[in-house]
């Protein structure tokens, strides 16, 4: 569902995936869902009742704007038809939890897409954690900024884009346990640059920085710094570059892209990765790799923020981690 922008990249992988068949699209315009479908010799539909009554898929994947995610992933769950969505999974905590309830009740299969959690340098990084390479996390500093996207929520920057932050974060250093706020809308009407400091619950300190005042063409759009008692994890661009380096030590380990190595070189693989592993547990009958729980998660941290910002004081986030 959703056959532009992002959704380009799920209709790849599904199209050239040699154990998936790409059996429907699904848009909101019927001349453009029919000209993409066409190229990947598929059917095209306007009306998702009508999609899965017709071609019964074992997966849909929804990628629609970013503000629009809600009534119909709602149509699919109580479909229950099998799912993975993109972020961010809605813009209401109360929707989030109406989609997250029903989907329970059908026992069904709820996978988000946090990509950025299969890059190379993140996955590198998260196995010297748990190795105890780097000694316990003190603390943790996520960037990300770039050209704004278009949308009304005057939240959306925080929302739709650091959710990526939010869930790396607790990926990599677990729970966050409170936040405190700062934000501006200096450029235009919605909040677009946002600093946050971050305490977790184990006692480490961190901090977000994200911006739609920015631009994806700088260097360092993105980075990722893990700080622990015996060493430090340092991210570029997600998938860039890794540098570990260990206290005391000049030295510096570097993981880097090889000549021939496009796979782990390309940000858009991050996602085939992703998929790999939605696959084998979706044929199990294992739960997602990344569960939609996880996207509440990040929204229940973005309004924990705002919480924050609006009354100028820290605010204690729930203690549990997806």
């Amino acid at each position: 569902m959703g056959p532009g922008g992002w959704g380009r990249q799920h209709i790849r992988i599904f199209s050239s995936r040699s154990d998936t068949e790409l059996v429907a699209l699904v848009g909101r315009d019927p001349e453009r869902t029919a000209a993409v479908a066409a190229q990947h010799g598929t059917l095209a539909f306007t009306d998702i009742r009508l999609m899965l009554e017709e071609t019964k898929p074992d997966l849909v994947s929804v990628a629609l704007p970013n503000e629009h995610h809600f009534a119909p992933t709602l149509q699919l769950v109580r479909a229950g038809v099998p799912l993975l969505v993109e972020k961010p999974l809605v813009f209401k905590l109360e929707e989030a939890d109406l989609l997250l309830s029903e989907a329970a009740q059908r026992n069904l299969f709820f996978a988000i897409n946090f990509n950025h959690r299969y890059a190379e340098p993140v996955r590198r990084t998260k196995a010297a954690l748990d190795a105890g390479d780097l000694g316990e996390v003190v603390f943790a500093s996520w960037r990300f900024g770039g050209e704004p996207n278009s949308g009304g929520h005057p939240h959306a920057q925080l929302i739709e884009t650091q959710c990526h932050g939010f869930d790396m974060l607790e990926h990599l250093a677990g729970p966050i346990g409170s936040v405190m706020a700062q934000m501006t809308n200096k450029t235009r009407g919605p909040y677009t640059s946002v600093a946050v400091a971050l305490e977790f619950v184990s006692g480490a300190v961190g901090s977000l920085v994200g911006s739609y005042d920015s631009s994806y063409a700088y260097p360092l759009t993105h980075y990722l710094e893990v700080n622990g008692t015996a060493g430090r994890a340092f991210v570029e661009d997600t998938v860039k570059r890794l540098t570990l380096s260990h206290v005391g030590d000049e030295t510096r380990q570097v993981w880097e892209a090889g000549y021939f190595n496009d796979l782990d070189r390309e940000f858009h693989r991050t996602f085939d990765r992703h998929v790999d592993a939605v696959m084998a547990a979706l044929r199990l009958g294992d739960e997602p790799p990344i569960h939609a729980r996880a996207g509440r998660r990040a929204l229940e941290l973005a309004y924990a923020c705002i919480e924050s910002f609006e009354s100028g004081r820290r605010v204690a986030t729930d203690q549990h981690q997806t």
